[in-house]
């Protein structure tokens, strides 16, 4: 029997909103342990907000779109506020009601600078991993490092220089509208004598020998070897010596207990200064050999047990994860590796995570 074409439908639904996600949604594991994390922290959200005034946005429902913004890859708030108005998931996974309006995306962003800027980015991440059924996923003894580059929001036509007229190729039109049309070809840039009109703090730097110049920051990650999930993310300056003194940082206050630990990496960071730094807070360099042209730190004394091999192959498979989940798209059965648009590298770090922690679970019970 042929069914009736009902434009509208029943005006009214007795169907709850989570009843429409369905029971082995990926998302039903992530929202349980984004819960408990959020519980932890309400002292920190308490902090930030006055006691008097009028209610903001609810912190736990603004960090619980900022992470479905992370997993799919949503490019603003405009759009994130444009899916919540109409997509039922979204809206049972942030915990707004069926009939609730979605946020303006300004007072979006307002209150989410308003988070970043208060450390919860870490704290949140924090709280993930302190979770009983989490840290028992966890070792403390193995970890790698990495980075990588992350470009800036601004365009290279606000490069200019730093004593010359603001005027210059490149300026903003008069009138609005689109940059004009500029040719570099032939002059010669540098962070000495250049700077971006636009976000100050990027750097002109190159990946490598034949590539590109981009405008860019440099982001870092530890990651702890049993199962590959971040511990610490953090963002610095674009220039030759981030990744060690960032890999220092990071590794630093891990180091500090009786029995040694172990930093695997690439040949990027085989350096005498960082190899020392290592070795002086009783951390072992499990540092890829690097022998073009040059004497390696990499010596006999940590080359000569097994261990050595075995935390480079880890390295390598880490690496290699990172960049497929970065290939993924939202589909029915997966969600994809979140990447650090506006939202910071430490929340991006903890989306991250918390992609991969039900399956973790799941194959561990």
């Amino acid at each position: 029997m042929r069914g009736g074409d009902v434009g509208t439908g029943e005006p009214f639904s007795y169907v709850f909103l989570q009843d429409r996600a369905r029971r082995d949604h990926p998302l039903r594991a992530i929202r349980a342990i984004v819960n408990d994390a959020l519980c932890s922290l309400a002292r920190d959200f308490a902090a930030l907000y006055s006691p008097i005034g009028r209610p903001s946005i609810a912190p736990e429902k603004l960090l619980r779109a900022m992470v479905l913004q992370a997993f799919y890859s949503i490019r603003s708030e405009r759009l994130v506020m444009e899916r919540l108005e109409y997509d039922l998931l979204l809206r049972w996974f942030v915990g707004t009601g069926i009939d609730d309006a979605a946020w303006d995306h300004s007072v979006f962003s307002k209150n989410r600078d308003r988070l970043l800027f208060g450390d919860i980015a870490a704290k949140f991440l924090g709280a993930i991993l302190s979770q009983p059924k989490v840290r028992r996923l966890l070792s403390t003894d193995h970890f790698s490092v990495d980075g990588t580059l992350i470009e800036a929001w601004a365009s290279m036509k606000s490069v200019k220089p730093k004593n010359g007229p603001k005027d210059g190729p490149g300026s903003p039109p008069a009138g609005g509208g689109r940059n004009a049309q500029a040719d570099f070809h032939g002059e010669k840039r540098s962070n000495e004598t250049h700077a971006s009109t636009t976000d100050p703090d990027a750097r002109l730097y190159r990946k490598g020998k034949g590539k590109e110049t981009k405008l860019c920051f440099m982001g870092h990650g530890l990651v702890k070897n049993r199962h590959g999930l971040l511990v610490d993310a953090c963002l610095t300056e674009a220039n030759g010596h981030a990744e060690r003194i960032a890999a220092l940082h990071m590794i630093e206050p891990r180091a500090d207990r009786p029995r040694a630990i172990t930093l695997g990496a690439d040949k990027a960071y085989d350096t005498q200064d960082f190899v020392n730094g290592l070795r002086s807070m009783r951390v072992t360099p499990h540092v890829a050999q690097n022998v073009s042209g040059r004497r390696s730190a990499i010596d006999g004394r940590t080359k000569r047990h097994a261990g050595y091999g075995i935390s480079l192959r880890i390295r390598k498979r880490i690496e290699e994860a990172f960049v497929d989940q970065d290939r993924c798209r939202p589909g029915q059965d997966e969600v994809p590796w979140p990447r650090p648009r506006r939202m910071g590298l430490t929340f991006a770090a903890a989306a991250y995570d918390l992609v991969r922690l039900p399956k973790l679970m799941a194959e561990t019970n």
